[in-house]
């Protein structure tokens, strides 16, 4: 038996898109799911609609005693970062200097939501000028951004994308160099098992190559193995993943992320049905 237990899931709000926070909340707590990983995008939470940080605090804290009065917690707070306004490798500094202050401001609203974890991908630099340029702004941008981190206990977890999404990091070998470059304690890697499917790679590799302190999230999702698939839909190898984070006393999150557009009619069915198939096919207490 796995010793991942359903206090260890969260779900990602991000196939929400198209429903309430108030839904979310509530299809969460028909599910069991306790953890909450909140998409730092509307119409939940976009940080941009808020023009102080105190009017933007107390937001926060009303979606935090929302959840907190059914018995959930944030594990993570994933701020929307692929798509315009910004980018940590775009050759305008201003660009750059923005997405500096977006995530200095993500720390803060991560604090006010209870959780010392931010999200962060790579994006992907422009495809007409040379990779390595794109590469080594992003490492300096990444860098300033984990300084800050560092100074208010935030961990920084950072995920490797697919090819479609990025010409930066998407695969080990660079996630390797990017946590290298960067050469931060407070920068750590969050693996979407998605993209490692797709970049031919698997989760022992991670862990050989990277080692069991810097893996501290898991984005999980079933796929063939291009899309975030509901758990059972898709061909990989759910339950192989479970056992190789138990070979390595894994105790963090493993937070779904079913995040295709086919389940944005209806995400509530998508993340009941991934519950369930946990609990009769995973072995999940």
């Amino acid at each position: 038996m796995s010793i991942i237990t359903m206090d260890q899931i969260a779900v990602m709000s991000v196939q929400y898109v198209h429903y309430t926070f108030d839904y979310y909340l509530d299809s969460m707590h028909q599910c069991g799911i306790k953890n909450l990983d909140l998409w730092g995008g509307s119409p939940h939470y976009c940080r941009l609609d808020y023009l102080t940080s105190s009017s933007a605090e107390r937001k926060l804290l009303e979606m935090r005693r929302k959840a907190e009065s059914l018995g959930m917690k944030y594990v993570m707070y994933t701020p929307e970062t692929l798509g315009y306004p910004y980018s940590f490798s775009a050759p305008e500094q201003p660009i750059r200097d923005r997405t500096v202050d977006y995530f200095d401001m993500a720390m803060d609203d991560a604090l006010t939501l209870g959780t010392n974890r931010v999200f962060m991908n790579s994006g992907c630099g422009p495809l007409d000028i040379p990779r390595e340029d794109s590469w080594k702004r992003a490492v300096e941008t990444i860098h300033k951004i984990c300084e800050m981190a560092e100074k208010r206990g935030i961990s920084i977890l950072l995920e490797q994308l697919q090819p479609y999404e990025s010409n930066l990091l998407v695969n080990l070998p660079q996630m390797k160099e990017m946590l290298n470059e960067v050469h931060s304690p407070a920068l750590k890697t969050c693996v979407d098992l998605i993209a490692m499917e797709v970049a031919g790679e698997n989760l022992e590799d991670y862990y050989n190559v990277l080692g069991e302190d810097t893996i501290q999230f898991i984005h999980y999702a079933d796929g063939d193995p291009s899309g975030h698939f509901i758990l059972g839909d898709g061909n990989l190898p759910l339950k192989e993943y479970l056992n190789i984070l138990e070979k390595h006393n894994y105790t963090g999150i493993v937070d779904l992320e079913i995040n295709d557009s086919i389940y944005w009619d209806d995400p509530h069915t998508s993340v009941q049905r991934s519950v369930n198939y946990l609990k009769e096919n995973l072995l999940i207490k």
